[in-house]
């Protein structure tokens, strides 16, 4: 546990999303905002299934909380927590709901009331955004743009200079980049989420050089700012069908998505650059990365983002193109409260107008 000083001001965080229960706490200090604690739980899932049914991750999350929500106040004094920040959906946009939100809502509110402190509503996407942003500080005060990489999120964001305001300008349009991972792991054998494990047999055919000399190659598809996995997934699980080693095809995932990404970030920059999108996805007014240069900010955020062999390929892939990549610690790419905390700190600050808050 970091020392805060004699002033301490805690502020906890709660997130239940599909596959992870979270909470962590962070701690502010005059100017600063450091992370104290963070606990998480995977729910569990049989071997074999690609998922659970929310009533099964609802119950799951209920029991982890009661776990995991003792460890946190071991680690603090009650006395010190000013509020608490949770999750409430997967994002700010119309009609976006999960059951599993619920879980972490109603032990948010429980907690807010024992302590007699306020408690503060965020989306799951929010908490995401704000925990990469730990790592990368240099993009506050300017537009930039965000990939939010999931099982259940694959989409390319704008987000203004004062994050208060994040909108959806592209993204997939079918299946997720996390689920080709998940569903294809799966069918090579490995647990779901299949993420890490997929990464190692991944990492040891590029190791190897049998992924280069194999010749495998899955397609990426790509239109303005829109993307496709689906077919992607077709042709990888039929290659397995088919005999394909399970390092070729998992490099090859890794590969795709990074191809994909790099396609994204090019049509971007040249769309904001042409000032060629003014409907409701317009970016042409958006002053996205530094004014007075022509390089563009892009932070990568979710559990796909997680991966060091995505960051290499993509960095290795757009080295010529004039734009900064932002990427945080791996362990804050992943589902987490930590972001979640911070918000709630930041709303606290600015009396519930902060930039983050759910009805922007």
């Amino acid at each position: 546990m970091m020392s805060c000083g004699s002033k301490k001001r805690i502020f906890l965080g709660i997130d239940t999303s599909c596959y992870t229960t979270s909470a962590a706490c962070v701690c502010v200090n005059g100017n600063s905002t450091e992370i104290v604690c963070d606990e998480r739980t995977l729910l569990k899932v049989a071997a074999g299934e690609r998922g659970l049914r929310q009533s099964d991750a609802v119950f799951q999350h209920v029991r982890n909380l009661a776990e995991i929500l003792p460890k946190i106040f071991k680690q603090i004094d009650r006395k010190d927590v000013a509020g608490v920040g949770v999750s409430v959906c997967p994002s700010g946009r119309e009609g976006s709901y999960m059951p599993v939100f619920l879980a972490g809502k109603s032990h948010a509110l429980s907690v807010s009331a024992a302590l007699g402190v306020p408690v503060y509503e965020f989306t799951h996407q929010q908490g995401h955004i704000r925990a990469a942003a730990f790592d990368n500080e240099s993009l506050l005060g300017k537009d930039f743009f965000a990939f939010h990489l999931s099982g259940g999120t694959s989409e390319l964001l704008r987000i203004d200079s004062s994050l208060s305001d994040i909108k959806k300008i592209g993204g997939t349009t079918d299946i997720n980049a996390g689920q080709l991972v998940d569903r294809l792991g799966v069918a090579m054998g490995l647990r779901f989420p299949a993420g890490k494990e997929l990464e190692k047999i991944a990492a040891e055919a590029l190791k190897n050089k049998s992924y280069a000399d194999s010749g495998f190659v899955l397609p990426s598809s790509v239109k303005n700012l829109s993307c496709s996995f689906s077919g992607v997934e077709t042709k990888a699980a039929n290659a397995l069908k088919s005999g394909e080693k399970h390092g070729t095809v998992a490099a090859a995932v890794y590969d795709c998505i990074a191809r994909t990404l790099a396609k994204l970030v090019k049509n971007a920059i040249e769309l904001e650059t042409e000032n060629a999108a003014r409907d409701a996805c317009s970016i042409s007014k958006c002053s996205i990365g530094d004014e007075t240069a022509s390089t563009k900010s892009f932070l990568f955020a979710g559990g796909v983002a997680s991966s060091t062999i995505l960051r290499e390929m993509l960095a290795d892939r757009l080295q010529k193109v004039p734009v900064e990549l932002h990427f945080s610690r791996p362990v804050l790419s992943s589902d987490n409260a930590v972001g979640i905390a911070a918000l709630a700190a930041e709303e606290e600050a600015f009396n519930g107008r902060t930039a983050m808050s759910i009805g922007t």
